[in-house]
């Protein structure tokens, strides 16, 4: 990763252009063509550096739910249970902490009880049981980016 796919990252992370062609725009931003600047966000999604590109809503406003969850993964077991939370499509973050609950992840759906039917298929295909299921209770912030 070089500079310029640092900035190709800070813009798809604070400024991305809603507009008809938003990769040329981000080219004209970092001097490259629209076809190298996709050519470079496949790069770094092959290589796991960007898993998704998308939007950030407010989910209650739109009458989502969601919840922050945390799993005790053991080792040998991380990359399956990673792969099976990120099967779901209302998965947006998924990381690993230095904590005896080890791997978070947020889950999004429409209802209440979604959220616990896709929790315990998680529990189901992975064999991990006891998954925390954290509601918020109060917001603080909207989202989270990374100056790179």
């Amino acid at each position: 990763m070089d500079e310029t796919d640092r900035k190709i990252l800070n813009i798809l992370q604070r400024d991305f252009p809603v507009e008809a062609e938003p990769f040329r725009r981000i080219g004209e931003k970092v001097s490259l063509s629209e076809v190298e600047v996709l050519r470079r966000i496949g790069k770094l999604k092959d290589e796991g550096i960007i898993r998704r590109i998308g939007a950030v809503f407010d989910t209650k406003k739109l009458g989502y739910v969601s919840t922050l969850c945390a799993a005790e993964v053991p080792a040998e077991a991380i990359n399956n249970f990673v792969d099976v939370v990120n099967s779901y499509t209302g998965v947006t973050h998924n990381y690993r902490r230095n904590h005896r609950y080890n791997i978070w992840f947020t889950l999004i759906a429409s209802r209440d009880d979604e959220i616990g039917k896709i929790l315990g298929e998680i529990e189901d295909k992975t064999g991990i049981s006891g998954i925390l299921d954290m509601r918020a209770t109060k917001k603080f912030k909207i989202d989270a980016t990374f100056d790179m």
